[in-house]
């Protein structure tokens, strides 16, 4: 007997896509079958006709429950939302899985030197979110400044232990000299590891910060021009030149401009390892919304650029350039998103893990630039390979676990705020017009949202431990 059974809707999986029933036991996927040809029993059926059943989705980069810069948030002790509350979010929104981030710099707390590992840092940040949050989660350890020794002799302890993701800065005060990184992307490289890098000039992001205030023109609105497209171009190609030779697999982070799309496309047609994720608010507002009253709420950093650019992600998006969605969730409250009105003081992120899937459904499915499989892919599928969670996230199949999307391409919804579940007083989204809606999202075999209702605990999520294919790590596969 099943515990669980889904009938009738047409099912996304890896073999194709077909009406299919699915059957649950446990926490796992135990059959796909055609729709009606298997008759068996199960504690509970849900008829999911004229919906699409898709894996759950996977939100590879947030930033949950960390502090806000002081000079962004106008006042020190800030923090961006609980794992609690952007994970019920999540979970409204069809997400199951998340990627959260761990560490820092090793060997500094708060400016002091300490003897804390890898390993001890990850399990500080860990505790931060057990039994707090709706839906399993994962983390990318950062590395920032200039890392020690000893803590780059960790990497490959941390990367067996399940720790499958690096992220380093390439600007900001905790960026790492490419000396440093050298050091870094050879151990990840060697260990089975993939490096997560926002990728910037540092030199052009300085200089052209130093040269707008001499001009007088250091006004938040002109946030593009600092985070600008040469400087994107630069970076990325720099990183990719470095991981050739190093041998190490790259996922860019919030790929922002053509430039950068372009770059992570040469590095593919040379067969390297190299992936790029894009926001879902780049693909819809552009650098003249910041213009516009309380515009820099739309803004996460580097910068959203110019329609060009915007029209060119979703370009790579649908081509097979670039491989994931995400956010870079960072919620907070109006107040704080928008103390800073300067190139230095505007708050980066957004309320997003809700509104990722129907968002992106909405201006690549709705409007015939991407197939159902290739929308499943972008939002699912493709980070759970590069991340290292892959089959057992981001499939629907036989022994994958049970994360599962009931999803209605016939629901037109408009995006409230007082209907979304974040801890957020504002949504850049209100009054976006989706073309679609996840109605059911299932966690490991548990209905955790149904029919706008919570029926999941904080205890559900568990910490995911993960290792990236070979395969992954040897030829762009995804």
């Amino acid at each position: 007997m099943l515990d669980l059974l889904i009938r009738g809707g047409m099912v996304v999986t890896p073999a194709g896509t077909g009406r299919f029933d699915v059957g649950v036991q446990g926490e796992k996927i135990v059959l796909v079958a055609e729709s009606g040809v298997v008759d068996l029993e199960s504690a509970r059926t849900l008829d999911a006709s004229g919906k699409y059943v898709l894996p759950g989705g996977i939100e590879p980069h947030t930033h949950i429950a960390t502090g806000v810069s002081p000079a962004w948030a106008g006042r020190s002790g800030v923090m961006t939302q609980s794992p609690e509350a952007a994970s019920r979010a999540a979970a409204f929104g069809g997400v199951t899985t998340y990627v959260d981030f761990a560490g820092g710099m090793p060997g500094t707390e708060n400016g002091d030197r300490t003897d804390k590992s890898i390993m001890s840092r990850l399990d500080e940040r860990r505790s931060t979110f057990a039994g707090h949050s709706y839906t399993d989660f994962a983390f990318h350890y950062t590395l920032s400044g200039e890392v020690p020794a000893k803590a780059i002799g960790e990497i490959r302890e941390a990367i067996q232990a399940g720790v499958a993701s690096f992220k380093i800065f390439t600007t900001f005060d905790n960026k790492v000299g490419y000396g440093h990184l050298w050091a870094i992307f050879e151990e990840v490289g060697r260990s089975g590891g993939i490096m997560a890098v926002h990728a910037e000039d540092d030199d052009i992001v300085k200089y052209m910060e130093k040269k707008l205030v001499r001009e007088g023109n250091d006004q938040g609105y002109n946030l593009h021009l600092v985070h600008n497209n040469i400087s994107e171009d630069i970076s990325f190609r720099k990183i990719v030149r470095l991981a050739e030779h190093t041998q190490t697999g790259i996922y860019f982070v919030h790929t922002t401009a053509k430039e950068g799309a372009r770059a992570i496309a040469d590095a593919r047609m040379k067969q390297l390892p190299v992936y790029g994720e894009a926001l879902h608010n780049y693909m819809h507002f552009t650098s003249e919304h910041y213009k516009q009253p309380n515009g820099t709420s739309v803004h996460t950093y580097p910068a959203i650029k110019f329609a060009e650019d915007r029209d060119a992600l979703q370009e790579a998006l649908a081509d097979g350039t670039l491989s994931t969605t995400a956010t870079d969730e960072y919620t907070t409250y109006k107040d704080v998103k928008l103390s800073g009105n300067t190139i230095h003081t505007v708050c980066g992120g957004h309320n997003g893990i809700e509104t990722r899937l129907p968002v992106v459904y909405t201006k690549l499915v709705s409007t015939g630039r991407v197939s159902i499989e290739r929308f499943v892919d972008i939002t699912s599928t493709n980070a759970a390979k590069i991340l290292g969670m892959y089959p057992r996230k981001g499939a629907i199949a036989t022994g994958s676990d049970a994360d599962i999307v009931l999803f209605d391409p016939d629901l037109k919804k408009t995006i409230r705020l007082e209907d979304l579940h974040a801890d957020s007083d504002y949504s850049i989204w209100d009054g976006f017009e989706c073309g679609g809606y996840p109605v059911t999202t299932i966690l490991r075999g548990k209905v955790i949202m149904e029919d706008g209702q919570l029926l999941g605990s904080p205890a559900d999520g568990r910490w995911l431990e993960r290792s990236v294919s070979p395969g992954v790590l040897a030829n762009p596969v995804c």
